[in-house]
């Protein structure tokens, strides 16, 4: 019996993580209705607004002079949407394509600051009058992604070599990932700006090396960048630029990669069953490591875009703790389904739902950790996406069955007529 387009294997899991999204955003709004309605202070106005919010956050432009919630194209909340959904979509990926080949990269937060680390040192320590600007940001994002490569190879070597899982090595990695990372900035000369209302020093590409009077000196606005592209010109007033771009082509390269090239076919052996893979004849060993090692690249390159936008500043003494960034990209794979090029979907979604968030602040008396109730439940039944995907699948089974027994029935009348 052939399959229906509704019992494929893509469009169920497609329809598995829709469903996820449309319960999440249903129980965000329940969430607000119920507050609203339960606090005299906010009621049911005050409610309404907070689910439109939650819904249509992204496209929030304020409230008018009578203070109604106004709506329309925002393009400063889109660029900052596409922007915030850059480094999500690079750390997505670098957990996809570990899960590809069978293992769960959680190390992902430590890689993305071996990443941060290599990339700030590079574009700080390389005087701007030395080299083209765009080389220093060539040789800094090179620099970021092979970093974040050789602290994704660590656990990848301990799982094939000492057969260690792979999840308590990248715990660990992680966390020495970010003493080492605080030890080496606490130790450099890179000091280069106090602020008197920061408690630490800051790093921003926004200031570049140059020589003022003999004196090697950071100057404000002459660092090293990512281009915006155009896209400044397209959404005003954001921090959006070219890493988005480059991200999405990172995407479809690594969805290129593991459908279309035989490299990319080792690598799902591996994964879906590693000792017959190794009886083909596949290097299992070489696979679990490259494939670790790729994922660090990619999470090392989402600190590279994230803080070579020059928008962002780095505070040496906050990542004694671990990035949250690096966390956030386990819910976007598996929202996923660990689709490379449905990665950046996921990523932009998440990344309008942190959008919402502010704007629900800013707006109404709400405040943004019901967004965070809404990615948990998503995320929640994300992880539960093959039993939903079992589940549409005989229902689906089931209706298709029924139909062919109603049409049956009506062959056979016909027949007796």
């Amino acid at each position: 019996m052939k399959n229906s387009f509704w019992q494929k294997e893509g469009v169920r899991s497609v329809l598995a993580s829709l469903l996820s999204i449309v319960i999440g955003l249903l129980a965000g709004s329940v969430i607000i209705v119920i507050v609203g309605c339960a606090t005299p202070s906010l009621g049911f106005k005050s409610a309404w607004e907070g689910v439109r919010l939650v819904m249509l956050g992204l496209f929030s432009k304020g409230r008018d002079a009578v203070g109604n919630l106004v709506f329309g194209f925002n393009p400063s909340s889109v660029g900052n949407m596409l922007f915030r959904a850059t480094p999500l979509i690079m750390t997505g990926l670098s957990v996809a394509v570990a899960f590809k080949t069978g293992l769960f990269n959680i190390g992902a937060p430590g890689q993305y600051l071996a990443g941060t680390a290599a990339t700030l040192f590079i574009a700080l320590s390389i005087p701007v009058s030395a080299l083209p600007g765009w080389l220093i940001w060539m040789l800094a994002f090179a620099g970021g992604m092979l970093a974040g490569a050789l602290w994704g190879a660590i656990p990848g070597l301990l799982k094939a070599l000492l057969n260690i899982n792979e999840v308590l090595a990248c715990i660990m990695t992680n966390w020495i990932a970010a003493n080492i990372v605080t030890w080496l900035f606490d130790l450099s000369n890179l000091k280069n700006i106090v602020e008197n209302t920061k408690s630490g020093y800051v790093y921003s590409t926004a200031y570049g090396l140059e020589k003022v009077d003999g004196v090697w000196t950071y100057v404000a606005g002459a660092g090293v960048r990512t281009p915006k592209m155009g896209l400044d010109k397209l959404f005003p007033g954001s921090q959006v630029n070219g890493g988005i771009i480059i991200a999405i082509v990172l995407a479809i390269v690594v969805y290129i990669i593991l459908t279309r090239t035989t490299f990319g076919y080792e690598l799902k052996a591996c994964g879906s069953n590693r000792f017959a893979a190794r009886y083909a004849g596949i290097a299992d060993k070489r696979s679990i490591v490259v494939s670790m090692a790729i994922a660090g690249a990619l999470a090392g390159a989402a600190g590279s875009l994230y803080y070579l936008s020059g928008n962002t500043e780095f505070y040496w003494a906050t990542y004694q703790s671990l990035p949250a960034a690096g966390f956030n990209g386990i819910p976007v794979a598996l929202l996923a389904v660990n689709h490379p090029i449905a990665v950046i979907f996921s990523a932009m979604f998440m990344s309008m739902l942190d959008i919402a968030g502010l704007q629900l602040t800013n707006l109404t008396a709400y405040n943004e950790y019901i967004t965070d109730v809404i990615i948990a439940v998503i995320v929640y039944l994300a992880a539960f996406s093959l039993v939903i995907r079992m589940g549409l699948g005989k229902l689906f089974l089931k209706r298709r069955r029924a139909s062919e027994a109603a049409q049956a029935v009506s062959k056979g009348e016909g027949d007796k007529q």
